[in-house]
């Protein structure tokens, strides 16, 4: 990162007298998305808990969790009962009554209310190309990097204990050692939930209690993960060797959403050891990113520079034929799944072994639980390829293959 990024001089840390909070941890990949977004757009925010006092987190939790019960909590423009469901973290509030989630939605809100610099660009086909690259990122991306976290960082994982760290003026003593106790193994057992399936015989050579099982009659699908894993890195520094971010010179979504999955697995040491070695100059910018080095001083207020370059089309080929691939697999299911009377979906779902398909995915078979969010991200993505023009469409298609799926 050298051309177009000046050392950044906006805030890095968040000012104390600001009333927006992202109630959130750095577990979190969207609130590394978030952080990304608010420093980029130079908005001040708190995080909490770790930045909360204990009578403030007290009172923002039972605000948050009457919210919740209520169904009070927006997604922007609409929250759509159908497809969505409030995720754990994070939440983004201004007045510490009202709450809204989703990363994505909130950052293209603070967008179309022009506050701060904007995060997607103004012209049609690389604001598609972003929207496609974020929403990628959090929906396959996601099951990446807590791959990487719970299975390929399984020997030096310490996220136990840096979550009881940040709820360590949230909860009553003694809770947060008993979180950092409980939480490895819940995400463990969560894992073919998060399309993390081990294979009949597997050994990570930790405690048995954090070592993944088989799932069911589900097919292994780490092989799968780490193949993704690896060619979205080798993508992705043919990328970011030429051009300081993915649509050009100017910080994006998509370069948020990217920062926010695969930031994650800095904090896991093998899995970003892995990372520097497959792709040094990724890790580097994604380090520089997490130091707010992406944000400048000086710059104009629009996204016109953003540009859909060839070095990115190994990237959205890849992203492709696995997201792409697996959204339209997920919503055939859904669609089936309600023909034959099916309501239940989503993790509830899954731990009843209900809604299930099977499908395949780079030639590898799997086994999934149907989700509703995704049948949402992928038929606003298809309604964003029908609005584009004819001539954006065939621009789109000279760096894009299987479009088709778009139309399906």
């Amino acid at each position: 990162m050298d051309k177009a990024i000046n050392k950044a001089t906006a805030k890095s840390g968040p000012s104390m007298d600001t009333q927006r909070i992202i109630w959130g941890v750095e577990l979190s990949p969207f609130t590394l998305k978030l952080q990304a977004g608010f420093a980029f757009k130079q908005l001040a925010y708190r995080r909490l808990p770790a930045q909360g006092s204990r009578f403030e987190n007290t009172r923002l939790m039972l605000s948050l969790e009457l919210a919740k019960r209520n169904r009070e909590i927006t997604r922007y423009p609409n929250f759509e009962s159908e497809y969505d469901e409030y995720p754990a973290v994070p939440f983004v509030t201004e007045t510490k009554r009202s709450f809204e989630y989703d990363s994505s939605a909130i950052l293209q809100r603070l967008d179309d209310e022009h506050q701060g610099q904007a995060l997607l660009p103004k012209s049609e086909p690389e604001h598609f190309i972003a929207h496609f690259i974020d929403e990628a990122f959090d929906e396959f991306g996601l099951y990446l990097v807590h791959h990487m976290r719970w299975v390929g960082s399984a020997k030096t994982n310490v996220m136990g204990k840096l979550l009881a760290s940040e709820y360590k003026t949230a909860l009553p003593p003694g809770a947060p050692w008993l979180l950092s106790k409980a939480f490895p193994k819940r995400q463990v057992r969560r894992l073919p939930y998060l399309f993390s399936v081990a294979p009949k015989k597997y050994k990570a050579g930790v405690s048995r209690s954090l070592t993944p099982k088989p799932y069911l009659d589900f097919p292994e699908t780490h092989t799968l993960l780490h193949q993704s894993w690896k060619a979205i890195l080798e993508a992705l520094e043919e990328v970011l060797l030429r051009q300081n971010f993915l649509l050009g010179e100017k910080f994006t979504l998509a370069d948020a959403s990217v920062y926010g999955q695969l930031g994650m697995n800095l904090a896991d040491p093998e899995a970003s050891d892995r990372m520097r070695e497959i792709a040094p100059h990724t890790h580097q910018w994604l380090c520089d990113i997490r130091d707010n080095k992406h944000c400048v001083v000086e710059h104009s207020d629009n996204t016109e520079d953003a540009h859909i370059s060839s070095k990115l089309d190994n990237l959205l080929n890849v992203l492709m034929g696995t997201f792409g691939a697996l959204m339209m697999q997920n919503e055939r299911a859904y669609e089936h799944a309600r023909s034959q009377g099916e309501t239940l979906f989503n993790e509830a779902a899954f731990n009843q072994n209900k809604a299930i398909y099977a499908g395949k995915l780079q030639g590898y078979p799997f086994k999934s639980v149907v989700k509703t969010f995704q049948v949402r991200v992928w038929r606003e993505l298809k309604e964003h390829w029908r609005s584009l023009s004819d001539k954006d469409k065939a621009l789109i298609r000279t760096h894009v293959n299987l479009t088709e799926l778009f139309e399906t």
